[in-house]
């Protein structure tokens, strides 16, 4: 556990035992270190099924997480949010990553392990949805995801849409591998 300097707050980011195998995995699919316009588009879509102002396609190495994917609503309300980098205590993309399953968040202020992040404090994030994007050997390596700066209910449906997105994603992952090993 580790405490956010600037704010006190108890932060209980998740330790990463698979982030040297997935920053490996990354660079192999030349994924997380720079900017995909395809995944910019992805993470465009991902906002729009979801109706939220902020999506992203994020991967998680051992010290920060980038959104190789982003989109950010026109008319969404003004925040510090979003970044294409963050450090790997910021946000929730990272507790999707090792716990390996989708999370849902309502209102982040529900929940003591999540109230405290910097999200919320300096960029106003208030609910959350992301789903883990993992590969066909296993790895999982990282998020796509939608925020909100508002508590909103993203139910049942909002969960089986960002899971489907993610498999979705991981699909494009794929296809693109197996282009460049016939290439």
């Amino acid at each position: 556990m580790t405490y956010y300097e600037s704010t006190g707050h108890l932060l209980l980011t998740p330790v990463d035992r698979e982030a040297p195998a997935r920053v490996l995995r990354l660079r192999e699919l030349g994924l997380g270190e720079r900017v995909d316009g395809e995944l910019d588009a992805f993470a465009r879509r991902v906002a729009d099924e979801l109706g939220a102002p902020y999506a992203g396609v994020n991967f998680i190495s051992e010290e920060r997480q980038f959104f190789a994917g982003l989109h950010h609503a026109p008319d969404a309300p003004a925040s510090g949010y979003p970044a294409r980098a963050l450090p790997r205590d910021h946000g929730y993309c990272p507790h999707v990553v090792v716990r390996r399953r989708a999370l849902v968040l309502e209102d982040v202020r529900d929940f003591a392990r999540f109230a405290g992040n910097a999200v919320v404090d300096e960029s106003g994030v208030r609910s959350y949805a992301g789903a883990p994007l993992t590969d066909r050997r296993g790895i999982v390596l990282g998020t796509v995801c939608a925020v909100d700066v508002v508590p909103r209910r993203w139910g049942l449906a909002g969960l089986a849409t960002v899971k489907a997105l993610a498999a979705e994603l991981v699909e494009l992952v794929h296809a693109r591998e197996d282009l460049a090993a016939r290439g």
